[in-house]
């Protein structure tokens, strides 16, 4: 735009050295899940809350509000798909929030997580919840204390929801996950009547971690990630923080006894750091350079492990690859049956190593359980008890202790209460927008199986990557499939892929 208004110059100004403050939490967020000692967990968790504290008090700050006010009535004469009326718009509905939520609370979420990150670390290692449970409860507590700040009309999941998925409602997703549920249970019971369940024994041969790594590293470049902009480590629970455009971190982990851990792990995060580096540049440090919200960031994972890493067109290029680096482990399996056994079925523990039918249920059953907690239907000190008979409704399954059941995933230990969802939503977005893909892209299934990704990722970052946080994921969806968020494309994909490879 040219000849910008001084008031949009000044919110521009002010809004990056926020960003700047959200950057250097992530970095020692980042730091602490990597290398940071243990003992150094208290002063961390006061470096947080000091810097998240103060970048809440800038924004929340009336000089902000009267930048807003001043650029609302001109910027809604502006292009609505413009970078600088998605700025005020945006920043308009963070800053209406935001200005509801005590600093002093925000300061507090970002202590009590810290430390109960490290909580958590020691319960699972120990597989005693409780050594995390006061943690919990208190992280619990914060999180009513947020969504009664927020506001909310029907259920009080529904503010804390809003946080990481814009405009959805708990109502929908409860509808959502009814209808995947009345598909996705009987599918697993009659997979489970059949013998052709897939021999996961030849995904359990000891492989070398260094190999590991780097056949997964490999597989990065290929997809397109940039490593100039971007490094992997390791961690107890893979994840992806980005610095900025151009710094972009990954983490996965690894078992030497069974590798699709770390591999799946590899090819999952690499798709969110894509989406981090394909946002443009125009967005640095404006609060619009992150993803539209945490299911289309999932979707862009998601589309990447299942929907690419775990098709019949991948491994007609990688499995031979594969097999030259481990011709101990994998020279005698055959191609169908190795397709076979990544693709498995088969109720689970862990969520992140959960197939593509069960996957979902795992998700259900946090989801009701965050609701419970919240709503005072569940005692904290409960939730062992819960969790495991929610394992054993939706999966049929009992785990045998707390690392493998309640304590296997970091979420809680964050504060991140109402982000559960977002995985399953980012299933079903993720099928939406591959999909299009498919129509869009000629020979798209040619070109995997010769491992050239290019074109799909361009087209990822021209119809998703690029605006970051321009629009709303209904708008996002709205804009690359021509319709709104369903269930259908999933559950089509789930029984005609999974139809095939149980022949029912």
């Amino acid at each position: 735009m040219k000849d910008e208004p001084k008031e949009l110059q000044e919110l521009r100004h002010r809004l990056g050295e926020i960003r700047d403050l959200h950057r250097a939490s992530a970095v020692l967020s980042w730091d602490q899940q990597t290398y940071m000692p243990p003992g150094g967990a208290v002063a961390r968790a006061e470096q947080l809350a000091t810097l998240q504290r103060t970048a809440h008090v800038w924004f929340i700050s009336d000089e902000i509000g009267q930048l807003l006010e001043a650029l609302r009535a001109p910027a809604a004469e502006w292009d609505y798909d413009s970078d600088e009326a998605s700025l005020v718009r945006v920043t308009l509905r963070d800053y209406e929030k935001a200005r509801r939520i005590p600093p002093a609370l925000v300061a507090e979420l970002a202590r009590a997580s810290t430390l109960a990150y490290e909580a958590w670390t020691k319960a699972k290692a120990a597989a005693d919840f409780a050594i995390f449970l006061p943690h919990l409860e208190k992280i619990v507590d914060l999180n009513i204390q947020i969504a009664e700040a927020l506001g909310y009309q029907d259920r009080l999941y529904d503010a804390l929801l809003d946080q990481y998925e814009p405009d959805m409602k708990t109502a929908q997703v409860a509808t959502l996950f009814e209808n995947l549920k009345a598909e996705l249970v009987p599918l697993v019971k009659t997979i489970a009547s059949q013998t052709r369940l897939g021999n996961d024994a030849i995904l359990r041969r000891p492989m070398d971690i260094q190999k590991q790594w780097d056949f997964g590293l490999a597989i990065l470049r290929d997809m397109g990630f940039d490593f100039n902009r971007g490094r992997q480590d390791k961690s107890v629970h893979p994840f992806t923080t980005a610095f900025s455009i151009d710094d972009v971190r990954l983490t996965t982990r690894l078992d030497p006894n069974y590798f699709p851990t770390a591999l799946f792990g590899t090819i999952h995060e690499g798709g969110h750091g894509l989406y981090e580096q394909g946002l443009a540049k125009t967005l640095e440090r404006t609060g619009l350079d992150d993803g539209a919200s945490l299911g289309i960031h999932e979707s862009q994972s998601r589309l990447w492990e299942n929907l690419i890493g775990r098709s019949q067109a991948f491994w007609y290029h990688y499995f031979p690859r594969l097999q030259q680096m481990f011709p101990e482990q994998m020279g005698d399996v055959d191609f169908e049956d190795f397709y076979q056994a990544i693709n498995a079925v088969k109720p689970t523990f862990i969520r992140v190593e959960a197939d593509e039918v069960t996957y979902n249920l795992h998700i259900m059953i946090r989801f009701e359980l965050e609701n419970d907690m919240l709503e005072r239907r569940v005692h904290i000190r409960e939730l062992p008890e819960a969790w495991n008979a929610k394992m054993e409704e939706y999966l049929g399954i009992v785990p045998p202790n707390d690392a493998l059941g309640v304590l296997q995933d970091v979420h809680w230990s964050g504060g991140m209460l109402g982000y559960f969802p977002t995985y399953s939503l980012g299933n079903l977005y993720s099928v939406q927008f591959f999909d299009q893909a498919k129509r869009d892209i000629s020979g798209l299934a040619d070109q995997i199986a010769t491992g050239h990704f290019s074109e799909l990722l361009d087209w990822l970052r021209q119809n998703i990557h690029r605006h970051g946080r321009k629009y709303t994921p209904a708008e996002l969806v709205a804009r690359v499939t021509g319709n709104e968020l369903t269930a259908k494309n999933y559950i089509d994909y789930i029984k005609q892929k999974f139809g095939e490879l149980y022949a029912l």
